[in-house]
């Protein structure tokens, strides 16, 4: 799908389709949005050839996955961003790649299905009475992109802090499964942002002729680079912190599984000596003295009892029990 919206000088919008294109070039002071939405066919790889987006630009774009990027052209800026489909709670990512041009007096997004954060600006340009430039335009999509992402993580923040509590009181199997899940997810989440991270750096240090150099549009693009430094910033706070539960918990039942070996232990050890006196006494030989004594079996079993008791009292000592 091909859609077009075209904003004169005096700040009257024009929507409609391709056939737009012819206005706009002759008229220079109108502004153009391109919104490409689906597949790139043939047609529309020769439009985007007319309006002078590079070629493998274009391939780029056109590729299902492909790590975020800038490049800087004669005629245009493109930007290569990977937005999000959807994004819930359990950080499930359905990604969806963005392609953006922008040069003077025109913007262009490609993308393969509906874009909430395009949808978002399109429908905020036409209720504008004044439409803005396309640099700027183009720095708050990506802003608001980012902010959709921010809120998930802040969002998941409550989520962590429940398995966090959990460990600690009852640190359950499923909690630990749900843990290295999400330490899984945040990882892709992680790489994802430090892509769009040193995109942001690039356009705040190196900026654009298109989209803006020096202190055009500083503030925009500070803003924009401080939105995705926050993102990565918590997203790799996140993914650390989910490490350290899972080592938590493995520290916990590895402390868990010691103090049962060690109980076992000391009952082996109280009844060792227990089990060697009766081994000694229950051999069938004839000659054994004790067995014609009167009271040998209370004394051995004083013995016995002794021996146990001793050694529970040297545990309790040295603060085994």
């Amino acid at each position: 799908m091909i859609r077009v919206m075209l904003s004169s000088a005096s700040g009257a919008t024009t929507l409609g389709g391709d056939a737009l294109l012819a206005d706009w070039r002759a008229d220079p002071s109108c502004r153009l949005w391109l919104d490409i939405e689906g597949e790139l066919g043939q047609a529309e790889r020769d439009l985007l050839l007319g309006l002078g987006c590079d070629p493998l630009a274009i391939a780029d774009c056109s590729r299902v996955r492909h790590p975020p990027k800038v490049e800087y052209f004669s005629d245009n800026t493109f930007i290569l961003f990977r937005g999000m489909a959807s994004l819930n709670d359990r950080l499930e990512l359905d990604p969806q790649q963005i392609g953006i041009w922008v040069g003077d007096g025109f913007l262009i997004t490609v993308h393969r299905g509906k874009s909430v954060s395009i949808e978002h600006c399109w429908e905020q340009d036409q209720q504008a009475t004044r439409v803005d430039l396309p640099a700027g335009r183009v720095l708050q999509l990506i802003h608001y992109a980012g902010g959709r992402y921010l809120e998930r993580l802040l969002n998941f923040e409550d989520k962590l802090a429940v398995l966090e509590d959990g460990m600690l009181s009852h640190h359950s199997e499923s909690d630990m499964k749900e843990l290295v899940l999400y330490r899984s997810r945040l990882r892709k989440l992680r790489r994802i942002f430090n892509y769009h991270q040193r995109l942001a750096q690039s356009l705040l240090e190196d900026g654009s002729p298109h989209i803006g150099q020096g202190e055009d549009a500083l503030h925009l693009r500070r803003d924009l680079y401080d939105r995705c430094e926050r993102v990565y910033s918590l997203s790799s706070m996140y993914y650390e912190l989910c490490g350290d539960l899972v080592e938590g918990y493995i520290s916990l039942s590895s402390h868990q599984l010691n103090q049962t070996m060690k109980v076992l232990t000391i009952i082996s050890a109280i009844f060792v000596p227990l089990t060697f006196l009766a081994g000694i006494y229950g051999m069938n030989f004839n000659y054994m003295p004790e067995l014609n004594w009167r009271y040998a079996y209370f004394v051995l079993l004083g013995l016995m009892v002794t021996v146990a008791a001793t050694l529970y009292w040297v545990f309790r000592r040295i603060r085994w029990l």
